[in-house]
């Protein structure tokens, strides 16, 4: 049972005595505070505090222990945990601690001065710590990261940065078909596609068809976002019907454009000899997409996981660079690779010249010809079942 005036009186009890400084007959007066009122933090909160005047880590943790029971978002009590957990050389616990408290602190809308501090301190702390596990691990792994294969290094080494609290997880987020159980893998591995090295050995013929073909343009190029008119503003907004962001295809939604096929025939034909996803009114698509100098694409999401989108880097200036989810790479003339654009993703060019990259598509390497085989049969049929009126 509860008894409020019990509890406040011992509260004034031990309030009185932190101010003459007998931290022990404080933290009896709390004590007994939080026996006549169990469900009081504020009256946890002050006994820890007097525990920890007292220098019993013990009767602190008591205290903070019971206090997060009540409301494990409370951020004063977790703040305390952290920093007793800190002293006490439990970094495991404490490392933990300090996520959460820097978690409550984010959502808090403002701090005092001396909290701030403390938030600041603790942080310091959990950058030596990770660092010296950091280095720990890679004195770990040295004996056996020369083993690893292309997929085992960059999935341990995002692990161990997960594991580390230094990396998000990105998951898909598909504005149409979504097919489910694949990985949400944003780069996919080289050894899944054993044909660019075919396609990098174009690259060169591939730039100076590029290069002939911006050299007597015409209308080829386009903005790659075009908006319809009255679309409320959006993230896409800067980049409506500007060429900022231009695109030339070769190919769009399964059609040929015969006209800049015809133009850059040696493209044409390697793109011919690749094994691209053909799904009828759907792909593939292969264009040439143009940045221009200081020009940001906006993280965004694609519309299917049903496929990969390869990049082959073309004309690349310093100062450019593409995200996908927590991994950022930057292009190499003459080089591709490939992602799930289906995971968050952005590129930039703070150069003063412009980008150029061939982007192509093609299937996810993770379906097996059974399921790819599935999923043009169902988009034929639902395009076909959408374009043929029903009988009444």
């Amino acid at each position: 049972m509860i008894d409020l005036a019990k509890a406040q009186e011992a509260n004034a009890h031990g309030m009185a005595a932190l101010r003459a400084g007998d931290h022990a007959a404080a933290a009896a007066a709390f004590g007994r505070a939080t026996t006549a009122d169990p469900t009081a933090i504020p009256l946890w909160s002050n006994l820890a505090h007097a525990y920890r005047l007292a220098g019993d880590g013990a009767g602190e943790r008591f205290a903070l222990e019971r206090a997060l029971s009540i409301d494990r978002t409370d951020f004063g009590p977790q703040l305390r945990m952290a920093q007793l957990l800190q002293r006490l050389g439990e970094e495991t616990a404490a490392l933990q601690a300090w996520s959460g408290a820097f978690q409550l602190a984010a959502q808090m809308p403002a701090l005092a001065p001396a909290i701030e501090a403390e938030i600041a301190a603790g942080r310091a702390y959990c950058d030596a710590l990770q660092g010296r596990i950091e280095s720990r691990l890679d004195v770990a792994f040295d004996a056996v990261s020369g083993e690893w294969d292309e997929c085992e290094k960059r999935r341990i080494n995002a692990f161990v940065d997960r594991a580390l609290g230094k990396r998000a997880i990105y998951t898909n987020e598909c504005a149409g078909l979504q097919y489910p159980f694949l990985p949400a893998d944003e780069f996919f591995d080289r050894l899944h596609f054993d044909w660019l090295d075919q396609l990098e050995a174009g690259a060169g013929v591939v730039r100076a068809e590029l290069d002939a073909l911006l050299a007597s343009p015409g209308e080829v190029m386009r903005p790659y976002v075009r908006m319809d008119e009255g679309t409320p503003q959006n993230l896409w907004s800067a980049l409506d019907h500007s060429l900022d962001w231009s695109a030339c295809f070769l190919w769009e939604y399964g059609a040929p454009n015969q006209p800049i096929l015809d133009r850059c025939p040696q493209t044409a034909a390697l793109l011919e000899r690749l094994p691209l996803a053909r799904i009828p009114g759907r792909a593939p698509n292969a264009f040439f997409s143009l940045l221009r100098p200081h020009t940001r694409i906006p993280p965004h999401t694609g519309v299917t996981n049903t496929r990969a989108i390869l990049h082959l880097a073309l004309d690349i200036p310093p100062g450019c660079g593409f995200r996908v989810g927590g991994e950022t790479r930057e292009w190499v003339e003459g080089k591709a690779f490939a992602f799930d654009d289906t995971i968050e993703h952005e590129a930039w060019n703070d150069s003063d010249r412009r980008r150029a990259v061939l982007i192509i598509d093609t299937w996810n390497p993770h379906l097996t010809t059974r399921e790819r085989d599935a999923i043009v049969r169902y988009t034929d049929m639902a395009d076909h079942a959408l374009a043929t009126p029903q009988s009444s």
